[in-house]
């Protein structure tokens, strides 16, 4: 399903149902080239500049057949094998590096992550029906609780500088009572409109379907929750909803109906591991007797359906989505709305165009041009545009386009309002919702911006009545309070070296000097940043394209090429780097005098659909391409050397980091590669590796004679002397990116580098999922094994490997 989703930064059009990202930040013919070409300064010598020291190396001899594949044993992820492998391998890398628990930098990462004061971020559940209050709920960990609590306060108390808490939920309690392992996913709450106990508008959410994870993986177990009683609804005698472990997807219909996608056999899930069918499941009966409303294909990434429920504001609906999503961008949508008999309508969109409501306007995110001729107006929208139209009359519109009347779609001239079109330097991406208000997210070279829009009298056009003038480099995120009822808004701001703060902000008085309603909470420094400074660069790549970057580094640096640098990337997926407060990064690497480096290369979404565009398929050379060239920007400015360069990179970022491995290992001297997609003849076998052939491509026809290019498992280089320090990481129980990725590859490094110079570390979490770690103290373990590994390699205190 298509909707609009808030995440930490900003809003994202993504799907709700089904899309799964590999997490960015697990620890976020010619190029388009955004603004004028960046044209180094004479004073500086550029010896790399044409990439011919570093270049892309030459595919290596070395690839096989699936059944030549002597490492596929691997793949079985529970197997005793397997685990042994694991678990021996954790054993000598402890032994080589140290037991990361007992180092400085665990001790203060940890404090950081378990700190009382780091700032209790909240979700508005309702209003308390006694005083009025509004209701905030929040999940926190800390020393006492390292699986954490859910727990509730007031608007009021939420205020005050010491705020007491109830707690709801104790989930470390739970694990201990359950014999389970028990990691927070989130929930899905019941809408108090679609509630006949919650009291209205101003009463408060009863019901919720909470999300629990066996370790850390993305399959869940499905458990409702009364937030009146504080305990879970009793699923045995047939009260409450509930379903065991799988990748389920579900939302409330009704108090007592859910839409739910869910692992009920029969070939109810798609290849990629995700729901194939909606049902449509009564509260006291079994799902496998709830009817199946929506279906998809076997083939397809996922299917999805849901409410969005926007007759609160004037002239709006209660709108129901279904979405059926045949690969990870492509998408047939169907909506129909609750007021109408009709059936459901196939959107007449192009199929990866991201599609929301707002009271009586459909929200549009146009990622390919949408001519005149298909859209139904006398206009073309370009790529990256972000557009509204009457619903009703879209509804309409795509009604005559499904049914091939000519006549109809004639009458139908749509009246679309554009709130943004793109630039060369600036993109869309996402928005925040008010009861009144729309609160845009615009990115400018990577800085952002906020433009402010409000809703006309009588639901009618929005007008923008404020917003900011240029881009600052920063984060910052505006969050509804409660988005049917309120404009006060949440709003966070930070920097690489600023920390959080949030602000209680009233959006009818954005630049008048009463928008700030009240401060909420700040996070102290976490590490010393008095010294340090933050600023954009930008290096050119081999087809001429400006890459921007973000360096974080001591105020008058050194141009000696003698600071430990390490450089971080991602470039897949449309998902954007940008500044937030680093407080990891601070403590263990740019306390220690390092420079830090975040590279906006293409296949992210810095700069809108085409900047992801540009590096699909058989273009993902363009990723690694523009990564090299900043890191021989870094070289060329004498910021390091090949000798004082790391990189970094998790999931999307690991494929990254192995292709600098096997692709320009002379401009690295570490480089860690965590929780990596490696092989990439299987991945679309292994977990939920299907849905990503978008990206990628497909290794079981002619794509892989592109694919095998950028395969680090079959690029290894047998001829090769010396590699690269390097340290793999993953986690057993990541069902996203198989483990075995990363066991094949070492494995195989460890065989064919025998009687070489391959320092090669390995390091299997047995908890965690993808994001690596399942709680605070295996998170503090696994960062102070990256960077200080990474250190100590660029300061030659590594010790030798046997």
């Amino acid at each position: 399903t298509i909707m609009m989703m808030i995440s930490s930064r900003r809003a994202l059009f993504l799907l709700h149902s089904s899309r799964v990202i590999l997490s960015a930040h697990a620890f976020t013919s010619s190029a388009v080239q955004p603004g004028k070409s960046f044209v180094p300064s004479k004073a500086t010598s550029y010896t790399f500049s044409s990439i011919s020291k570093f270049s892309l190396r030459p595919l290596a001899n070395t690839m096989m057949d699936n059944e030549q594949d002597p490492y596929i044993w691997l793949e079985e992820v529970e197997s005793p094998e397997s685990i042994e492998f694991a678990k021996s391998a954790n054993a000598k890398c402890l032994a080589e590096l140290g037991d990361p628990s007992e180092t400085e930098t665990y001790k203060r990462v940890l404090t950081a992550l378990q700190s009382d004061d780091r700032i209790p971020y909240v979700r508005m559940l309702g209003y308390d029906e006694d005083k009025g209050d509004m209701l905030l709920y929040n999940f926190w960990r800390d020393a006492n609780n390292p699986k954490g609590i859910w727990r509730k306060t007031t608007m009021q108390q939420y205020q005050s500088a010491d705020t007491k808490w109830t707690t709801v939920l104790d989930l470390d309690k739970l694990a201990e009572e359950e014999d389970i392992s028990w990691v927070w996913k989130g929930y899905t709450a019941l809408p108090r409109s679609l509630d006949s106990q919650s009291g209205g508008p101003m009463g408060r959410v009863t019901r919720v379907l909470l999300n629990l994870s066996r370790g850390g993986a993305d399959a869940t177990y499905l458990r409702e929750f009364d937030l009146l009683t504080e305990s879970f609804v009793d699923a045995e005698n047939g009260d409450g909803f509930s379903l065991p472990e799988a990748k389920t997807r579900a939302s409330y219909k009704s108090r007592d109906v859910l839409l739910v996608g869910a692992d009920t056999g029969e070939d109810s899930m798609t290849s990629s591991g995700y729901p194939r069918t909606v049902r449509e499941w009564k509260r006291g009966t079994s799902i496998k007797d709830a009817p199946i409303v929506f279906e998809g294909e076997k083939t397809d990434v996922s299917c999805g359906q849901y409410l969005l429920d926007e007759s609160s504001r004037e002239g709006g609906d209660v709108y129901e989505v279904q979405s059926r999503s045949i690969s990870f961008y492509d998408r047939y949508s169907y909506v129909k709305k609750q007021s109408s008999s009709g059936d459901f309508v196939k959107l007449a969109i192009a199929l990866n165009t991201g599609v929301s409501f707002y009271g009586k306007w459909m929200m549009i995110r146009v990622k390919a041009d949408w001519d005149a001729n298909d859209n139904g107006s006398d206009k073309t929208f370009k790529s990256g545009t972000f557009l509204y139209v009457d619903a009703e009359s879209f509804l309409e519109f795509s009604k005559a386009k499904e049914d091939g009347d000519e006549d109809a779609i004639k009458n139908c001239k749509l009246d679309y309002h554009v709130l943004f079109e793109p630039t060369a330097t600036t993109s869309y991406s996402g928005y925040s919702a008010t009861k009144s208000y729309l609160i845009l997210y615009i990115l400018d070279d990577v800085k952002e911006q906020l433009k402010f829009y409000k809703l006309g009298e009588g639901g009618g056009p929005f007008v923008q009545v404020g917003g900011d003038e240029e881009g600052q480099i920063r984060s910052v995120s505006a969050s509804p309070v409660d988005a049917k009822t309120s404009d006060l808004i949440f709003e966070t701001t930070s920097s690489y070296i600023s920390p959080s703060k949030l602000v209680l902000a009233d959006a009818n008085k954005f630049g008048g000097d009463d928008y700030v309603v009240s401060e909420l909470k700040s996070l102290p420094e976490m590490f010393d940043s008095s010294d340090l400074e933050v600023s954009q660069h930008f290096a050119v790549s081999k087809d001429g394209t400006r890459i921007p970057y973000f360096m974080i580094s001591k105020k008058g640096i050194e141009l000696d090429g003698s600071t430990p640098t390490l450089l971080y990337g991602y470039g897949g997926f449309e998902v954007s780097l940008g500044p937030r407060y680093v407080t990891s990064v601070g403590i263990s690497w740019l306390e220690r005098g390092g420079v830090y480096v975040e590279a906006n290369i293409r296949g992210g979404g810095e700069y809108g659909p085409d900047w992801h565009q540009q590096a699909l398929r058989e273009n993902r050379n363009l990723c690694y391409e523009d990564f090299i060239a900043v890191g021989e920007h870094l070289v060329d400015s004498k910021v390091c050397t090949p000798q004082t360069l790391a990189c970094r990179g998790g999931s999307n970022g690991g494929l990254l980091t192995g292709n600098m491995l096997v692709q320009a290992p002379d401009l690295f001297k570490a480089i860690h590669i965590a929780v990596p997609l490696l092989d990439m003849k299987r991945y679309h076998k292994l977990l939920a590796g299907a849905s990503w052939m978008a990206e990628y491509g497909d290794p079981d026809t002619d794509d892989w004679n592109f694919l095998q290019k950028y395969s680090p498992y079959h690029n290894i280089d047998v001829n090769r002397e010396k590699y690269p320090n390097v340290l793999v990481t993953t986690s057993t129980r990541d069902d996203r990116v198989h483990p075995a990725h990363a066991r094949k590859t070492v494995k195989k490094l460890w065989d064919e580098g025998k009687g070489k110079d391959w320092p090669v570390y390995y390091y299997e979490n047995m908890e965690g999922g993808h994001g690596g770690a399942a709680d605070s103290r295996q998170e503090a373990f696994m960062t102070s094994l990256s960077y200080d590994f990474m250190w100590r390699a660029l300061t030659d205190t590594l010790p030798t490997q046997e």
